[in-house]
Order: structure tokens, then C-alpha cells, then sequence
């Protein structure tokens, strides 16, 4: 078993803790094939508009829009404005480190 950082404990804690609530597993893999599960969001706009995700997981704006945050905070999504919305989309980098760090244990 390879040994880890106070650093890199701390981050894996907070990557669980994220993963650790049903919904945000759900949007998180949502996310990982939006066509499917999401409507389209329009030319040039990147990622799933939080006004979806917040009907798709059947929760309150305020509630998606916290959920997120806490993906947001351990790095697995990222947002991108636009306009006056907040679209999000997986960050692909972040969770294949996750698995090869996840693999070294």
C-alpha cells in the first residue's frame, strides 16, 4: 500500500465526503453523459445548466446549487457562466486522478 500526504488524506477525504451523499453521485454521473439525461443546452454553452440539474434530481434551486458547490470544492465539476446561468460539467482530469491515486492504495 503506497503511502499518502497529510495533503493528499485530507484530499481524499473531501473527495468522499462529497461522493458520500446519493444525489451528488447521481448528478456526478449524470454529468458523465449529459445527451442522456439532459436536455440540450443550447450553441457555444458548455456543460448542463443548473436550472436542469436542480429538476432532474427533484430538489430546491438552493439545494442544487449547494450540491455543486460541494462537487465544485473537491474538484470533480466545473461551472462556466452563462449569461445569467450557471452551466456544469465533470472535470474528466480531476476524477482520472482520483482513480489512479484511488489504484495506488
Amino acid at each position: 500500500m503506497a503511502a499518502t500526504t497529510p495533503d493528499q488524506s485530507d484530499e481524499l477525504l473531501g473527495l468522499f465526503k462529497a461522493l458520500s451523499n446519493p444525489n451528488r453521485l447521481r448528478i456526478l454521473g449524470w454529468l458523465k453523459q449529459p445527451d442522456e439525461h439532459f436536455p440540450p443546452s443550447g450553441p457555444g454553452a458548455p456543460g448542463v445548466c443548473l436550472k436542469h440539474i436542480q429538476a432532474k434530481a427533484g430538489v430546491s434551486q438552493s439545494t442544487a446549487s449547494q450540491f455543486m458547490a460541494t462537487l465544485q470544492r473537491a474538484g470533480l465539476v466545473r461551472s462556466h457562466r452563462v449569461g445569467q446561468w450557471t452551466h456544469w460539467e465533470r472535470d474528466e482530469a480531476k476524477i482520472a486522478a482520483l482513480r489512479d491515486q484511488l489504484g495506488a492504495l
